[in-house]
C-alpha cells in the first residue's frame, strides 16, 4: 500500500538496520574514536589576552568546538586587563594556573588566586579581571549541550569557589593517612553538596586534584569517562603511559608515553589504560577533569584497576 503525501514527509528520515550492522558503531567505523592528543602550554604564557579552545572537532567530526564528545577544554590568558568567557553549557570549571584577580559573574564578584577552582552553572558569561598576568584552564560541557540540541536553562548549583589552601590541606591529609598511601591514586575529588549521589563538582563533571609522589608509579587503570588531564606542576621525569591493552605483568603493553610539562593538557580516551610515573626528585600534581559526573549518574563509569604483583602476575579489580 502506498503512502499518503503527508506520510511521505514524516517518514523521509527513517532508516532501518540489521542489529549486527549497527549495534557497535565504533567497531564498525561509523563513529570516530576519541583521539589521544596533547596540547602545549605555550598559550598560557602569551603576551596578549585571549582564549584558545583545545579543539578536536575535526577529528570528532562535529560542527562545534569540542575536545571530547561532551567536553571542551580551553586555555585562557589575561594580560593586565580583562577577558570575557561565554558558554552555552550546564557546567563550567575554571582552574587558576597562574596569577590573581577577580571575576564578575552571576551578580557576584569572586576573588581568586593561583590554585583556586571556580565552578559555574548554566547561563555562563563571566568577566575575569587581572592586574599583571593570569592564566586559566577552563572546561565546560558545551559539546554535550550542542549534541543534544538543547539550551541549558536551569541552574542546578550556585557559583562556587574552591580554595587551593583547603584542597591542598585535604590532599595532604589523604597522603599522610596509612590507608591513603596504599591507594592507586592519591587525590581529592572536589564536590558540591547538591549532588550527593555522584559526589561531583557539577552534574556532568568531576574535578580531581591529584598528587603523584616523587618516586611513585601509579599502576594502570581505566574508565569509560574521557579524561582531560592538566599538569599543574612537575619536574622532568614525570610522565603518563596510555594504551589499550595490558601485558602479562599488568603494565601497559605498547603504550604511548606522554612526558609532563607544567601547564600542558592531554586527552585520555575512555576505555584506555593509563599509568602515571614520577622518576623525578619532587612531588607532582595533576588535574583530571572528566564527564564522570554524567557517567556516574548513568552507572556507566566502570573504573578498573590493575595491580601487578611482585611475582609477575596481575590482578584486576573494580576498587581503588
Amino acid at each position: 500500500m502506498g503512502l499518503a503525501h503527508n506520510e511521505k514527509d514524516i517518514t523521509a528520515e527513517a532508516e532501518y538496520f540489521d542489529y549486527s550492522s549497527a549495534s557497535n558503531p565504533l567497531l564498525q567505523n561509523l563513529i570516530t574514536p576519541i583521539p589521544y592528543h596533547t596540547f602545549s602550554p605555550d598559550f598560557l604564557h602569551s603576551d596578549v589576552s585571549g582564549i584558545l579552545p583545545l579543539d578536536l572537532s575535526k577529528e570528532l567530526k562535529v560542527d562545534y568546538p569540542a575536545t571530547g564528545p561532551s567536553l571542551l577544554a580551553n586555555f585562557v590568558r589575561i594580560v593586565d586587563g580583562s577577558v570575557t568567557t561565554r558558554a552555552s553549557a550546564t557546567s563550567q570549571v575554571f582552574y587558576v594556573f597562574e596569577g590573581s584577580g577577580y571575576t564578575e559573574a552571576f551578580d557576584k564578584t569572586i576573588h581568586w588566586e593561583a590554585g583556586d577552582y571556580l565552578a559555574f552553572p548554566a547561563h555562563g558569561e563571566a568577566i575575569h579581571h587581572c592586574k599583571g598576568t593570569a592564566s586559566f584552564y577552563w572546561v565546560h560541557d558545551g559539546p554535550l549541550v550542542s549534541y543534544l540540541g538543547v539550551t541549558a536553562t536551569e541552574q542546578r548549583f550556585a557559583p562556587t569557589l574552591y580554595k587551593h589552601s583547603l584542597a591542598a590541606a585535604k590532599l595532604e591529609q589523604i597522603a599522610n593517612d596509612p590507608t591513603g598511601k596504599l591507594a592507586n591514586r592519591v587525590s581529592v575529588l572536589l564536590a558540591n553538596k547538591n549532588f550527593p549521589q555522584t559526589r561531583t563538582i557539577t552534574p556532568t563533571m568531576w574535578t580531581m586534584f591529584g598528587l603523584l609522589p616523587k618516586g611513585a608509579t601509579q599502576f594502570p587503570h581505566r574508565h569509560e569517562s574521557i579524561a582531560l588531564d592538566f599538569v599543574i606542576d612537575c619536574q622532568p621525569g614525570c610522565y603518563t603511559v596510555i594504551g589499550t591493552a595490558l601485558g602479562s605483568d599488568g603494565m601497559i603493553a605498547n603504550g604511548k608515553r606522554h612526558d609532563w610539562v607544567p601547564g600542558a593538557s592531554f586527552v585520555t580516551p575512555g576505555g584506555y589504560w593509563h599509568s602515571h610515573h614520577n622518576e623525578s626528585g619532587a612531588n607532582a600534581h595533576v588535574l583530571p577533569i572528566q564527564d564522570a559526573g554524567l557517567h556516574t549518574y548513568l552507572r556507566t563509569l566502570e573504573i578498573t584497576f590493575s595491580h601487578p604483583h611482585h611475582d609477575g602476575t596481575c590482578h584486576i579489580s573494580q576498587r581503588p
